[in-house]
């Protein structure tokens, strides 16, 4: 019997505790309920206001870019650069669709298709600028968009940041067509500044990693030329 009361003494205890303690929240509650309403309405309006921005303004902006999109991708294929850039007559360039949809997915697509512009049109530094605008995640454009700004820097005869590029491009979404290709560029910028060792440290890693890429049936010639050197 006492085991049975002290068992219960002990529930009892308890169960003040939660009580006391609950008391003392709703009295907490109760003295910031204006400041903990507040909040709650900030956030509420927050919420509401994303997603009217999101429907009304931004869904909006996608739409349009889209379609301006279209004809500035047209003239890319085309290789009609000049075009591309700067549009013509009513169709929009990528230069516009970025200055005009700047937060649209549309607009970052359109930084990485600028940068190849100006690449191929030789004008390495804007090149540089526009590639480093654009962002992605993906497992081949993310990785050639970081290797263009390389190819620029080459261009430009900054070999080591040329390198730390192509090794990033080369590390970024490693896949069987991307990595080999960075890498392989890598190796020719070391040999380019005559730094043999790294270059062929490089070229064995593709024949290790990627022995069936067009960059891995390649590396066996390169080697041999290096240990040569």
């Amino acid at each position: 019997m006492a085991q049975s009361k002290n068992t219960k003494d002990i529930t009892e205890e308890r169960f003040e505790a939660v009580e006391e303690a609950l008391t003392k929240s709703e009295q907490i509650i109760e003295k910031h309920q204006k400041s903990i309403l507040t909040v709650i309405g900030i956030i509420v309006i927050i919420v509401v206001a994303y997603f009217g921005f999101d429907k009304y303004y931004l869904q909006p902006q996608e739409d349009e870019a889209q379609i301006e999109m279209a004809a500035a991708e047209s003239y890319f294929a085309q290789d009609s650069l000049s075009l591309a850039l700067n549009g013509k007559g009513e169709n929009l360039g990528f230069i516009e669709i970025i200055e005009n949809y700047g937060m649209t997915k549309s607009a970052n697509l359109a930084h990485y298709y600028a940068g190849i512009c100006y690449l191929k049109l030789g004008q390495f530094d804007d090149a540089i600028d526009y590639l480093k605008g654009f962002s992605a995640d993906d497992q081949v454009v993310a990785p050639m968009a970081m290797g263009a700004i390389g190819d620029a820097y080459m261009e430009l005869g900054e070999t080591d940041k040329a390198i730390n590029y192509y090794l990033d491009a080369s590390n970024q979404k490693v896949n069987d067509f991307t990595s080999p290709m960075f890498l392989q560029k890598a190796a020719w910028a070391y040999e380019s500044k005559g730094d043999y060792s790294k270059a062929l440290g490089l070229h064995e890693r593709i024949l290790k990693e990627f022995a069936n890429s067009t960059e891995g049936r390649q590396a066996k010639k390169y080697i041999a030329a290096l240990q040569n050197k």
